[in-house]
């Protein structure tokens, strides 16, 4: 497996377990990839969460260079980039008030109607990203073995995000983690942020590898398949880590 000239990946089970720092095995291997070839995070979380999962652990194990490193919070409606030392927003695809009141109060009648407004739940169930609004049906917080038991075939969050689409029409309604939905403008997703990641490297789509853990069709990887970016599906970040070692192994192009 050769090394593409950019590589991206999915977040959650995909370089670290759901909500969780990357694991000792993935930092080692992350930090050599990026000294290796430019290196791009987009997934649902905020930068908050990304400075949680990526940038802390990166930070007290390594001295990678993150100046290759991309991040694209919120599905790629936010984009960082590491500039002296420092992470500066280079652009966010805010959403209005308007726009985030109609999809909360959306996603919460949709959600009761659905019997999918769950009474125990760990930390708040709506989060107000700016450019996302993310509906978690166990809360934020809720522990990795109660959120992959909620919904494994993922009808739940299927049904749950056809019927807000039908409310937000004017907005973009996907399915989101293991127990979410997330909320941004029309058109904005995973290929938006591919595309805009494009333009800012330089780097033809079809030079890159995306690496996920839900490139199916009901998946939140899956509009990155629309860009004609290649593609590689995991099974978790275990196994992201041999995907990795094997691409190092190659060598730089």
């Amino acid at each position: 497996m050769a090394l593409p000239a950019l590589i991206a990946f999915d977040l959650d089970d995909t370089l670290a377990p759901s909500k969780s720092p990357l694991e000792r095995s993935m930092v080692d291997a992350l930090s050599r990839l990026v000294a290796a070839a430019p290196v791009c995070i987009i997934s649902g979380g905020n930068h908050a969460q990304f400075q949680k999962q990526v940038i802390d652990p990166l930070n007290a194990s390594t001295h990678a260079d993150l100046t290759k490193l991309h991040l694209m919070p919120t599905c790629g409606t936010q984009y960082y980039r590491n500039v002296d030392g420092e992470w500066q927003r280079v652009y966010a695809e805010l959403l209005t008030t308007d726009e985030i009141d109609r999809a909360a109060e959306a996603v919460e009648r949709r959600a009761r109607e659905l019997d999918l407004w769950e009474a125990e739940t760990w930390g708040p169930r709506i989060e107000n990203r700016e450019t996302q609004v993310t509906f978690s049906a166990l809360g934020q917080s809720a522990p990795i073995g109660a959120k992959t038991a909620w919904d494994p075939t993922g009808e739940k969050k299927s049904a749950l995000r056809d019927a807000v689409a039908l409310d937000v029409p004017d907005l973009e309604v996907r399915s989101g983690g293991s127990t979410s939905v997330d909320i941004t403008r029309r058109g904005i997703d995973k290929a938006y942020g591919m595309r805009r990641l494009e333009a800012a490297t330089g780097v033809p789509l079809a030079e890159m590898l995306f690496i996920g853990d839900r490139l199916d069709v009901d998946g939140n990887d899956y509009p990155v398949v629309a860009t004609g970016v290649p593609t590689l599906a995991v099974t978790g970040w275990e196994q992201t880590v041999e995907v990795i070692e094997r691409m190092l192994a190659e060598g730089c192009r």
